[in-house]
Protein backbone atom coordinates (compact mmCIF):
# COMPACT_ATOMS: atom_id res chain seq x y z
CA UNK A 1 0.00 0.00 0.00
CA UNK A 2 1.24 3.49 -0.84
CA UNK A 3 2.37 5.89 1.83
CA UNK A 4 0.23 9.01 2.30
CA UNK A 5 3.19 11.26 1.48
CA UNK A 6 3.92 9.45 -1.78
CA UNK A 7 2.98 11.29 -4.96
CA UNK A 8 3.89 8.63 -7.54
CA UNK A 9 2.68 5.04 -7.66
CA UNK A 10 4.20 2.69 -10.22
CA UNK A 11 2.52 -0.72 -10.55
CA UNK A 12 3.89 -1.45 -14.02
CA UNK A 13 3.85 -5.10 -15.09
CA UNK A 14 2.64 -6.55 -11.80
CA UNK A 15 0.19 -9.01 -13.45
CA UNK A 16 -2.61 -7.59 -11.33
CA UNK A 17 -5.55 -8.65 -13.49
CA UNK A 18 -7.58 -5.99 -11.70
CA UNK A 19 -6.69 -2.86 -9.75
CA UNK A 20 -6.57 -3.48 -5.98
CA UNK A 21 -9.16 -1.51 -3.99
CA UNK A 22 -6.48 0.23 -1.92
CA UNK A 23 -5.20 2.04 -5.01
CA UNK A 24 -8.44 4.04 -5.30
CA UNK A 25 -7.92 5.39 -1.78
CA UNK A 26 -4.69 7.14 -2.78
CA UNK A 27 -6.26 10.53 -3.50
CA UNK A 28 -2.93 12.29 -2.96
CA UNK A 29 -1.30 10.74 -6.06
CA UNK A 30 -0.07 12.83 -8.98
CA UNK A 31 1.23 9.90 -11.06
CA UNK A 32 -0.38 6.48 -11.40
CA UNK A 33 1.12 3.77 -13.62
CA UNK A 34 -1.05 0.69 -14.22
CA UNK A 35 0.51 -0.36 -17.50
CA UNK A 36 0.92 -3.97 -18.61
CA UNK A 37 -1.30 -5.61 -16.01
CA UNK A 38 -3.82 -7.57 -18.12
CA UNK A 39 -6.56 -5.18 -16.99
CA UNK A 40 -9.93 -5.75 -18.68
CA UNK A 41 -11.87 -3.04 -16.85
CA UNK A 42 -11.30 0.16 -14.91
CA UNK A 43 -13.34 1.19 -11.90
CA UNK A 44 -15.23 4.49 -11.96
CA UNK A 45 -13.48 5.21 -8.67
CA UNK A 46 -10.58 6.50 -10.73
CA UNK A 47 -12.59 9.73 -10.98
CA UNK A 48 -11.93 10.43 -7.30
CA UNK A 49 -8.19 10.84 -7.90
CA UNK A 50 -8.43 14.56 -8.53
CA UNK A 51 -4.72 15.20 -7.99
CA UNK A 52 -3.55 13.05 -10.91
CA UNK A 53 -1.37 14.77 -13.49
CA UNK A 54 -0.35 11.56 -15.29
CA UNK A 55 -2.18 8.26 -15.79
CA UNK A 56 -0.72 5.27 -17.64
CA UNK A 57 -3.16 2.52 -18.67
CA UNK A 58 -1.17 1.29 -21.66
CA UNK A 59 -0.52 -2.34 -22.63
CA UNK A 60 -3.69 -3.77 -21.10
CA UNK A 61 -6.88 -5.40 -22.44
CA UNK A 62 -9.37 -2.59 -21.84
CA UNK A 63 -12.38 -2.47 -24.18
CA UNK A 64 -14.02 0.56 -22.55
CA UNK A 65 -13.35 3.29 -20.02
CA UNK A 66 -15.65 4.73 -17.35
CA UNK A 67 -17.28 8.15 -17.82
CA UNK A 68 -15.75 9.13 -14.47
CA UNK A 69 -12.36 9.36 -16.17
CA UNK A 70 -13.49 12.75 -17.44
CA UNK A 71 -13.57 14.00 -13.85
CA UNK A 72 -9.77 14.03 -13.78
CA UNK A 73 -9.64 17.62 -15.00
CA UNK A 74 -6.22 18.06 -13.37
CA UNK A 75 -4.63 15.61 -15.84
CA UNK A 76 -2.13 17.76 -17.66
CA UNK A 77 1.05 15.80 -18.34
CA UNK A 78 0.25 12.43 -19.93
CA UNK A 79 -2.64 10.04 -20.56
CA UNK A 80 -1.45 6.74 -21.99
CA UNK A 81 -4.17 4.46 -23.40
CA UNK A 82 -2.15 2.74 -26.14
CA UNK A 83 -2.12 -0.99 -26.83
CA UNK A 84 -5.58 -1.82 -25.53
CA UNK A 85 -8.82 -2.90 -27.26
CA UNK A 86 -10.66 0.41 -27.18
CA UNK A 87 -13.11 1.27 -29.93
CA UNK A 88 -14.44 4.47 -28.36
CA UNK A 89 -13.78 6.94 -25.56
CA UNK A 90 -16.25 8.41 -23.07
CA UNK A 91 -17.57 11.80 -24.20
CA UNK A 92 -16.64 13.11 -20.75
CA UNK A 93 -12.97 13.12 -21.77
CA UNK A 94 -13.57 16.39 -23.62
CA UNK A 95 -13.32 17.96 -20.16
CA UNK A 96 -9.58 17.19 -20.06
CA UNK A 97 -8.76 20.62 -21.39
CA UNK A 98 -5.38 20.84 -19.63
CA UNK A 99 -3.97 17.57 -20.99
CA UNK A 100 -0.84 17.98 -23.12
CA UNK A 101 -0.06 14.42 -24.29
CA UNK A 102 -2.49 11.70 -25.35
CA UNK A 103 -1.59 8.30 -26.78
CA UNK A 104 -4.44 6.13 -28.11
CA UNK A 105 -2.34 4.17 -30.60
CA UNK A 106 -2.71 0.41 -31.12
CA UNK A 107 -6.41 0.16 -30.36
CA UNK A 108 -9.58 -0.59 -32.35
CA UNK A 109 -10.80 2.92 -33.22
CA UNK A 110 -12.69 2.85 -36.52
CA UNK A 111 -13.94 6.39 -35.89
CA UNK A 112 -11.91 9.21 -34.45
CA UNK A 113 -13.16 9.92 -30.90
CA UNK A 114 -14.70 13.40 -31.08
CA UNK A 115 -13.98 14.07 -27.40
CA UNK A 116 -10.29 14.41 -28.28
CA UNK A 117 -11.09 17.59 -30.19
CA UNK A 118 -12.09 19.17 -26.89
CA UNK A 119 -8.62 18.60 -25.38
CA UNK A 120 -7.50 22.02 -26.50
CA UNK A 121 -4.14 22.02 -24.65
CA UNK A 122 -2.80 18.94 -26.44
CA UNK A 123 0.76 19.34 -27.68
CA UNK A 124 1.25 15.75 -28.85
CA UNK A 125 -1.38 13.32 -30.13
CA UNK A 126 -0.65 9.71 -31.09
CA UNK A 127 -3.35 7.77 -32.94
CA UNK A 128 -1.16 5.32 -34.91
CA UNK A 129 -2.07 1.70 -35.66
CA UNK A 130 -5.85 2.06 -35.58
CA UNK A 131 -8.38 1.14 -38.30
CA UNK A 132 -9.49 4.78 -38.64
CA UNK A 133 -10.88 5.79 -42.01
CA UNK A 134 -11.38 9.52 -41.48
CA UNK A 135 -10.47 12.49 -39.31
CA UNK A 136 -12.97 15.19 -38.27
CA UNK A 137 -12.72 18.82 -39.28
CA UNK A 138 -12.95 19.59 -35.55
CA UNK A 139 -9.33 18.47 -35.27
CA UNK A 140 -8.52 22.05 -36.21
CA UNK A 141 -9.55 23.08 -32.68
CA UNK A 142 -6.29 21.68 -31.27
CA UNK A 143 -4.48 24.96 -31.76
CA UNK A 144 -1.54 24.06 -29.48
CA UNK A 145 -0.74 20.77 -31.22
CA UNK A 146 2.91 20.31 -32.25
CA UNK A 147 3.00 16.59 -33.13
CA UNK A 148 0.37 14.47 -34.86
CA UNK A 149 1.13 10.77 -35.30
CA UNK A 150 -1.16 8.83 -37.64
CA UNK A 151 1.08 5.99 -38.84
CA UNK A 152 -0.66 2.86 -40.18
CA UNK A 153 -4.30 3.88 -40.14
CA UNK A 154 -6.80 3.63 -43.03
CA UNK A 155 -7.19 7.36 -43.58
CA UNK A 156 -7.43 8.22 -47.29
CA UNK A 157 -7.78 11.99 -46.96
CA UNK A 158 -7.04 14.65 -44.40
CA UNK A 159 -9.30 17.53 -43.35
CA UNK A 160 -8.45 21.02 -44.59
CA UNK A 161 -8.69 22.15 -40.96
CA UNK A 162 -5.16 20.80 -40.35
CA UNK A 163 -4.11 24.14 -41.79
CA UNK A 164 -5.45 25.76 -38.61
CA UNK A 165 -2.86 24.00 -36.46
CA UNK A 166 -0.36 26.84 -36.58
CA UNK A 167 1.95 25.28 -33.97
CA UNK A 168 2.27 21.95 -35.78
CA UNK A 169 5.88 20.82 -36.24
CA UNK A 170 5.66 17.11 -37.05
CA UNK A 171 3.09 15.04 -38.98
CA UNK A 172 3.60 11.28 -39.30
CA UNK A 173 1.41 9.82 -42.07
CA UNK A 174 3.39 6.69 -42.85
CA UNK A 175 1.61 3.66 -44.23
CA UNK A 176 -1.76 5.27 -44.94
CA UNK A 177 -3.84 4.88 -48.16
CA UNK A 178 -3.76 8.64 -48.78
CA UNK A 179 -5.04 9.84 -52.15
CA UNK A 180 -4.15 13.49 -51.61
CA UNK A 181 -2.74 15.98 -49.13
CA UNK A 182 -4.58 19.19 -48.27
CA UNK A 183 -3.01 22.31 -49.74
CA UNK A 184 -3.58 23.98 -46.37
CA UNK A 185 -0.48 22.18 -45.06
CA UNK A 186 1.61 24.71 -46.98
CA UNK A 187 0.34 27.42 -44.64
CA UNK A 188 1.75 25.82 -41.48
CA UNK A 189 4.53 28.23 -40.49
CA UNK A 190 6.32 25.93 -38.03
CA UNK A 191 6.16 22.63 -39.91
CA UNK A 192 9.54 20.88 -39.63
CA UNK A 193 8.80 17.27 -40.60
CA UNK A 194 6.24 15.63 -42.87
CA UNK A 195 6.57 11.86 -43.14
CA UNK A 196 4.70 10.14 -45.99
CA UNK A 197 6.88 7.05 -46.36
CA UNK A 198 5.18 3.75 -47.26
CA UNK A 199 2.24 5.66 -48.78
CA UNK A 200 1.85 3.95 -52.16
CA UNK A 201 -1.45 5.56 -53.19
CA UNK A 202 -0.29 9.18 -53.24
CA UNK A 203 0.78 11.19 -56.25
CA UNK A 204 3.08 13.63 -54.41
CA UNK A 205 2.00 17.23 -55.01
CA UNK A 206 4.58 19.65 -56.43
CA UNK A 207 4.31 21.85 -53.36
CA UNK A 208 6.18 19.25 -51.30
CA UNK A 209 9.30 20.63 -52.96
CA UNK A 210 8.36 24.10 -51.74
CA UNK A 211 8.07 22.79 -48.17
CA UNK A 212 11.56 21.32 -48.45
CA UNK A 213 12.95 24.55 -49.84
CA UNK A 214 11.77 26.44 -46.80
CA UNK A 215 13.39 23.93 -44.42
CA UNK A 216 10.72 21.29 -43.76
CA UNK A 217 12.06 17.72 -43.92
CA UNK A 218 9.75 15.71 -46.18
CA UNK A 219 10.24 11.94 -45.96
CA UNK A 220 8.78 10.08 -48.95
Amino acid sequence: MADASQRDLNLWKQELGEVPDWVWLQNHLQTLVLADNRLTQLSGRVGRMQGLRMLDLGHNQLTELPEELGELTGLRDFLYLHDNRLGSLPSSLQRLTRLRYLNISQNAFEEFPECVCGMTSLIELRVSDNPLTALPEALGRLAQLRELHLRNTKVAELPDSLGMLRELRHIDLRGNPLRALPLTLTGLPRLEKLDVRWVTTLDPPAWLDELEERGCAVYR
